[in-house]
């Protein structure tokens, strides 16, 4: 990825490599880049285990190529896996799988990780969506991302995709959440007055040896490091290649729309961090099935009413994106349910967790042309 322009995208899912008879996770990633080499080049790419593969289009000029190149980058991927005997699936964590039993990627990165976070590192076997949305000035980059902390977890409760941890139905709709929760310098990022203040923060970090890199800050949204872009990586992996569109349109269009108000010297009204954090909660734990506190009227609201509100609020920029149509398949899932909702009915219908997984891999190859 280089350095994109105002409101491209681009769009990277982390994928489970499965075994269609145990239906377990296998550590089978390096099997899929060595036969995807000439096909998917810098498109694929291994995780710190290696039962994870991760996808990553190039620079998506709007929403129409980022739905061609995601469905052709999955499509390529599902394919490589058969090749293998394997298949892929799109969830934020593997029903029944456990963390012990998967091999870690050999490279001096995760290495590095493992020897500074032991089992915390080990135990990350969680799948996430990841969208970029190009923003060619960092210190607006920097107030939109003040901003959209707001609505971070509108957008994540839409994406929750991950209620089973080794074997048991945690209660939660996004157990991945929490799982990440674990390590240093995730979740909701604090307010920064400016560009300047966010430098020297990280600066703070690397100084004094807490990091080496800006890129080991992994909060729910973040300005980019490397790319004049705003990174959201709050969101579960979705199933469907309709809902990763979904969410991606609805990330573009809030910052579109952020960054439109500081066109117009409009403000946002801004919230406390641990405010947020209280909605994240409810998010993870209910999905689009609970309520999330409207601070404005310091009162409970149903998850639908205020993602009503939130398509209301970005309506007049949608059109200029081209993506109403990708944004409005939020009502598509409020009617069918998040990738934890379905989860959850195979999982009552069957009592067997094989068939859950069965049923994420069916939806996760929707719409690909792999046979």
């Amino acid at each position: 990825m280089t350095e994109p322009g105002l409101f491209t995208l681009g769009v990277e899912e982390e994928f489970q490599i499965i075994d269609p008879e145990t239906r377990e996770l296998r550590s089978h990633v390096q099997q899929i880049l060595e036969d995807g080499k000439i096909i998917l080049a810098e498109h694929v790419k291994a995780e710190l285990h290696q039962s994870v593969v991760e996808m990553g289009t190039d620079i998506c000029r709007d929403i129409k190529d980022a739905r061609e190149q995601v469905t052709d980058l999955r499509t390529k991927i599902a394919k490589l896996a058969m090749h293998n005997g394997l298949r892929i699936a799109a969830a934020g964590t593997h029903p029944f799988s456990h963390w012990k039993d998967q091999a870690i990627t050999e490279h001096p990165r995760y290495k590095e990780i493992i020897t500074d976070m032991q089992q915390v590192a080990r135990a990350n076997l969680i799948f996430g969506l990841h969208v970029h949305v190009g923003v060619d000035d960092r210190e607006i980059a920097l107030h939109i991302m003040n901003a959209a902390r707001y609505f971070l977890p509108h957008v994540f409760a839409l994406s929750t995709n991950s209620p089973f941890w080794l074997g048991r139905n945690t209660g939660l709709k996004s157990y991945r959440n929490k799982v990440f929760d674990r390590f240093p310098r995730t979740g909701i990022p604090d307010y920064f007055g400016s560009i300047t203040e966010y430098d020297n923060f990280v600066n703070l970090l690397v100084k004094t040896g807490c990091i080496d890199n800006a890129k080991k800050i992994w909060w729910d949204i973040r300005v980019h490091p490397n790319f004049d872009t705003l990174e959201f990586r709050v969101c579960d992996l979705p199933m469907r290649v309709d809902e990763t569109i979904c969410l991606a349109a609805l990330m573009q269009a809030i910052v579109a729309k952020l960054y439109k108000l500081i066109k117009q010297n409009l403000g946002f009204r801004l919230y406390r961090r641990a405010l947020i954090a209280e909605n994240k909660w409810r998010a993870a734990r209910y999905g689009i099935g609970g309520k999330l506190i409207d601070f404005g009227k310091q009162e409970e609201v149903k998850f639908e009413a205020l993602i009503k509100e939130l398509l209301e609020f970005v309506d007049d920029v949608v059109d200029g994106l081209n993506s109403r149509e990708e944004v409005s398949y939020v009502n598509k899932i409020l009617e069918m349910g998040t990738g934890a909702d379905r989860q959850l009915k195979v999982w009552e219908e069957s009592h067997d967790v094989k068939k859950v997984v069965d049923y994420i891999i069916k939806e996760t190859h929707l719409g690909l042309n792999v046979d």
